[in-house]
């Protein structure tokens, strides 16, 4: 087994509760082994840490599966992680779509696995969980099927530019049979179609599920904006709580089309439309011309991907969320979010404050949240965290 030596004074997050150590947390690697291999980790002085795979090409050198120097990582070992996931998720979660495996967070670095109904779609990000993927999926329907769940077909989207940091090219594809990719899933009250082929991420954003049940309750009568709406799912709630009028908004026109799509499946065509506009730019337009709405709501793509894209990620928040709070009538309301990890709480918190006094709006929070269970924070793990959603009455400045 091979011996990897973290210098004194290092792995400082590991022995907090993370699952990385980073390539200047080692000292010395002994013994022979290829990328993706499972190693033994030791601290300083010996005292064993666990074990989990390594890879050269990462940064992110060793990603811990275990803290047990014993446990032999073995199809039973991966079984049981998989249980465990699944248990979670029917105790906290409505099922019939959701997230069953989340990388570090269920103590499976490096990989997602999303349920749609009866498909499943899988992103592979690093290279030891890489090699281990076809067993992975395999045991999820072993346990699904536990429980009666039969799926009909696996799809992969191991497209995401974060491999090529593992030295892994960016794939996708079906994992077995060839099968219908557009799926129909029921979330909420509201029915989607689903595109696990060629939709966003994994083709569905499933992290929003209680956020856009949330949403709801405040759009009963109320003309609602729904910005970078993408498939049209915060739009739908507030079209199916009975809003008088939406207006979904984003920049590209086959989400338009889906968004659209979806409003006739759910028999809401008549009050819920959408235009395929910039929001930068259709904001400002809607403030000279002096067009309000009940409701504003802000979904936008990650900002900041990177620690270095933070300082120009603050500027597009904060410009978004003031021209929205000068989109919302005195007494209306603003649900606004951040999907991206290095844009931390503190740093969105103050972000949104200096839009407000810029727009000399006074906000009064109702709601504080964040992704759904499904994608459990683990704390320690602070990757784990990255979806902030807030609710705010907009009030004038008396």
């Amino acid at each position: 087994m091979t011996i990897v030596t973290l210098k004194k004074g290092e792995g400082r997050s590991l022995k907090s509760g993370g699952l990385w150590i980073f390539d200047n947390e080692i000292a010395s690697i002994a013994g022979r082994f290829v990328n993706g291999d499972i190693v033994t980790v030791r601290d300083f002085d010996g005292y064993p840490m666990g074990k989990g795979f390594i890879n050269q090409n990462s940064r992110i050198r060793v990603r811990m599966l275990t803290r047990n120097g014993d446990q032999e990582i073995d199809r039973a070992f991966l079984r049981r992680r998989i249980v465990h996931a699944w248990e979670y998720r029917k105790r906290t979660v409505d099922t019939s779509s959701c997230r069953i495996l989340f990388g570090e967070a269920d103590f499976l670095p490096g990989i997602v696995v999303d349920k749609f109904s009866d498909v499943l779609v899988v992103q592979s990000l690093a290279l030891g969980i890489d090699r281990r993927k076809l067993e992975i999926v395999e045991l999820v329907k072993e346990v699904l099927a536990e429980d009666g769940i039969v799926i009909r077909g696996v799809y992969e989207r191991s497209d995401a530019k974060v491999r090529l940091k593992e030295g892994m090219e960016r794939v996708s594809g079906f994992l077995g049979d060839a099968f219908d990719t557009q799926v129909q899933i029921e979330e909420n009250g509201v029915i989607y179609q689903v595109d696990v082929k060629d939709g966003q991420k994994t083709g569905f954003f499933l992290d929003q599920k209680y956020n856009r049940l949330a949403i709801q309750k405040l759009c009963g009568g109320m003309e609602v904006l729904d910005c970078f709406t993408h498939t049209g799912s915060f739009a739908l709630n507030a079209g199916l709580a009975k809003a008088s009028c939406v207006l979904g908004v984003d920049a590209s026109a086959s989400a338009v089309r889906l968004a659209e799509e979806n409003a006739k499946r759910n028999g809401l065509e008549e009050r819920v439309h959408f235009i395929c506009r910039d929001v930068f730019d259709l904001l400002p337009e809607f403030e000279k011309q002096g067009r309000t709405f009940d409701v504003v709501i802000l979904d936008p793509p990650a900002f900041a991907k990177s620690k270095s894209a933070v300082k120009n990620a603050v500027r597009g928040y904060r410009e978004i969320n003031l021209r929205a709070m000068k989109c919302v009538r005195p007494g209306g309301y603003l649900a606004t979010c951040s999907c991206s990890h290095f844009m931390d709480d503190a740093l969105l918190k103050k972000t949104i404050q200096q839009a407000a006094q810029t727009a000399h709006r006074r906000l009064r929070q109702v709601e504080c949240r964040t992704q759904s269970p499904d994608h459990p924070v683990l704390w320690a793990a602070e990757e784990s965290y990255y979806l902030k959603f807030y609710i705010f009455q907009v009030c004038e400045e008396m």
